[in-house]
């Protein structure tokens, strides 16, 4: 990494796994009804449960988002509202991570040593890993990388992009396939209803919450042996709205004098 803007690249392909969000959210289509154990769920088609979780999802005001994707180490873990708050991490395994607060145009980071090492060659990496070490950078959107990195706290993007309908198919075109139930299942700890559609050696699975209200829990999309899985919870709770301490903070223009230093 030569500069800021090589560094603010890597961190946009740290939350390049949310775009799974919107590609299975939208699979409301027409089914067959189900089985038993559905609870009021067993009158509802396919289509229309996909279409209330899809509401629950995009009139949401927090939520939990976790994402994972067997083609790419970029994990997400964050709790993030409307107001553009947020509080978790983002991680490429290996690559390293970064813990993220967020508190309206304010942002706080903190990378590992293993995400200064691999963005940085050699000892320059080790001496920013040393530097920054238990430390946050903390500025506002104001700044480009912050303001870059920060993108990951944009829940109103999310349910934007998941509320966009899908394409119908062209005149004279094969439908797709139609989403159909599957039998009721529990993801972490809750009984759910996967709703699956297969197309082209692809699978989308979307998971509804059965009981209480019908949010969308568990979303995944398979193909060619590659899975992406996107875990929602935790709907309505507020973000944490504890933020880093001044004597384990730095500002973002430490970041400057680094670069300029190495």
């Amino acid at each position: 990494m030569t500069s800021r803007h090589r560094s603010a690249t890597a961190v946009t392909a740290l939350t390049c796994g949310a775009a799974l969000l919107g590609v299975v959210a939208c699979t409301g289509l027409a089914a067959a009804s189900g089985s038993g154990g559905e609870g009021d769920l067993a009158g509802e088609s396919a289509q229309q449960i996909s279409d209330n979780a899809l509401h629950e999802l995009v009139t949401a005001q927090s939520l939990r988002l976790r994402t994972e994707n067997t083609a790419d180490p970029t994990k997400l873990d964050l709790t993030l509202d409307r107001a553009g708050n947020c509080a978790g991490t983002i991680s490429r395994g290996t690559l390293g991570r970064i813990d993220l607060v967020k508190r309206g145009d304010q942002v706080w980071m903190k990378p590992d040593a293993a995400f200064w090492k691999s963005q940085l060659p050699g000892s320059r990496g080790t001496a920013a890993a040393d530097t920054f070490k238990d430390r946050y950078l903390h500025g506002t959107t104001d700044d480009p990388f912050l303001q870059q990195l920060s993108r990951a706290c944009d829940l109103a993007g999310f349910q934007r992009q998941a509320a966009v309908p899908e394409h119908p198919p062209a005149p004279g075109a094969t439908p797709a396939p139609a989403l159909t139930k599957g039998a009721p299942t529990v993801q972490d700890g809750t009984r759910v209803l996967p709703l699956t559609r297969k197309n082209d050696g692809a699978t989308q699975t979307l998971y509804v919450a059965i009981d209480g209200p019908h949010y969308p829990r568990k979303l995944t999309a398979a193909s060619d042996h590659e899975t992406g899985t996107i875990l929602l919870s935790d709907f309505g709770r507020p973000v944490p709205v504890k933020i880093p301490a001044p004597g384990v903070t730095l500002d973002i223009s430490a970041l400057n004098e680094q670069m300029q230093g190495t």
